[in-house]
């Protein structure tokens, strides 16, 4: 917050001309600019802060409510249970279950866009990564990256590539063959990776980076088990047809984490009356676990007061106008993997994929018209460049929630991720190249 307050007093202040087109404010391309400077002091900065928390209120609540929600479930035994349960099925064979995991959330990714809906699986992710005997980083990425691998490609991703190629003027997920192929690398790859981190875990606990962090945990996850019965069962099934109602929901009424809050809630609720608790008990149990979360909730809102300073300094349109203009000029493939590069920097200051989407495509389409690139393939660069950051930045409240629940802190999934990270980042080069010599379009 402190850096982007400076730049506020040293970046001109700008902006665009937007119009409602579709129910999206979209960026009108050539009519940036200037405005009067308007530099972020020192109360604009603290004041942020509650504003943050309000914006972001809708992500915090839903936090609340997993907390809660999963805390009774998960009071009742059925998730230990059904862990243990799995943990001797898979004896010998546990590293099956990361790429699996990796291609189940990652197919939601893709399709469905899940980023804050993985929030609610994280605790679960983690658990059955510690009775497998992983750590706790590796329960958060067969998560956190199966959904990144396939929100990035997002092949069939309305929230990101539909939007996209909408104001591309493209076929609505034209052009899906080169994004499946991308996703079942990304899929290879990132499973070979978290393979890897988690074979040396399981060999010597203390290779983790979170074993100081997770060393009771991992010990009782050893020693003791609950064995599945006709309660846990009931639980169970409750709580796969909570899932199944929200799948359906986010499909075919497109819910989003309001409806998913209210159902999950709902979900717990349920559960513990008919694991036996009593209405006092549940409500003790759920105040329990939302208490749990109010870190989680705190960050988010934080995380949202560094774009807010931005927005308010009037730096944000002057960014990306700056950045827009600098591809001009270049040649070929350059052009198309400087507009990958541009997409990346955006989406520190804009993290929400619909929204860069509606700032930047209406820019860079006319702009990749004039340099010779197809608009399918800037709007390739958008979704890579929008999508594989998400995983590691300051600014994604996402992130942020996800790390506090997973309780990994910041440095020490930056110093995991990171290589992967540079990995994805260099695909990405390699599939926008193929995409500019192979004019991939339809146009």
């Amino acid at each position: 917050m402190l850096i982007m307050a400076l730049l506020t007093w040293i970046i001109p202040a700008g902006q665009f001309e937007v119009i409602e087109q579709g129910g999206r404010t979209i960026s009108l391309p050539g009519s940036w600019h200037s405005v009067d400077q308007k530099p972020q002091g020192f109360f604009d900065i603290i004041n942020s802060i509650p504003r943050g928390l309000s914006e972001s209120a809708d992500i915090s609540f839903f936090i609340f409510l997993i907390g809660g929600a999963f805390t009774v479930i998960n009071e009742t035994g059925m998730v230990e249970a059904l862990i243990y349960k799995a943990s001797q099925k898979l004896k010998g064979r546990e590293s099956l279950v990361i790429p699996v995991f990796l291609m189940i959330f990652g197919i939601a990714g893709a399709t469905l866009g899940f980023s804050e809906e993985t929030i609610v699986f994280i605790p679960m992710g983690i658990s059955l990564a510690l009775a497998l005997g992983y750590d706790a980083i590796v329960g958060m990425s067969i998560v956190a990256s199966g959904a990144a691998i396939g929100f990035s490609a997002g092949f069939m991703n309305p929230f990101a590539v539909g939007i996209a190629q909408g104001i591309a003027e493209l076929p609505t997920f034209s052009g899906i063959g080169m994004r499946i192929a991308l996703f079942l690398v990304l899929w290879v790859i990132t499973s070979f990776y978290i393979m890897r981190y988690a074979k040396k875990v399981k060999e010597d606990p203390t290779n983790s980076l979170v074993y100081s962090s997770y060393k009771k945990e991992i010990e009782v996850e050893k020693n003791t088990f609950i064995e599945m019965n006709k309660r846990h069962i009931i639980v169970g099934l409750i709580f796969l047809a909570g899932m199944c109602t929200i799948a359906f929901g986010v499909i075919q009424y497109g819910w989003y984490i309001q409806e998913i809050g209210a159902i999950f809630m709902t979900t717990g609720i349920i559960a513990g009356f008919a694991y036996g608790y009593n209405p006092s008990k549940i409500a003790d149990l759920f105040v329990a676990g939302a208490k749990d979360m109010i870190f989680a909730a705190l960050i988010v809102g934080v995380a949202r007061s560094i774009v807010i300073v931005m927005e308010d300094g009037m730096i944000i349109d002057t960014i990306v106008n700056f950045l827009a203009n600098s591809v001009q000029g270049l040649p070929g493939a350059f052009a198309a993997i400087a507009m990958y590069i541009i997409q990346i920097i955006i989406n520190f200051i804009i993290p929400s994929g619909s929204g860069q989407a509606a700032a930047t495509m209406p820019i860079m389409v006319p702009l990749a018209d004039a340099v010779g690139i197809t608009r399918q393939t800037a709007v390739m660069a958008y979704q890579l460049g929008a999508g594989f950051m998400d995983s590691i930045m300051l600014t994604s409240g996402v992130l942020m929630a996800q790390l506090s629940i997973s309780k990994i802190p910041y440095n020490k999934w930056v110093r995991y991720l990171g290589p992967l990270m540079g990995i994805w980042l260099l695909i990405g080069v390699v599939f926008l190249v193929i995409a500019y010599y192979t004019n991939y379009g339809p146009f």
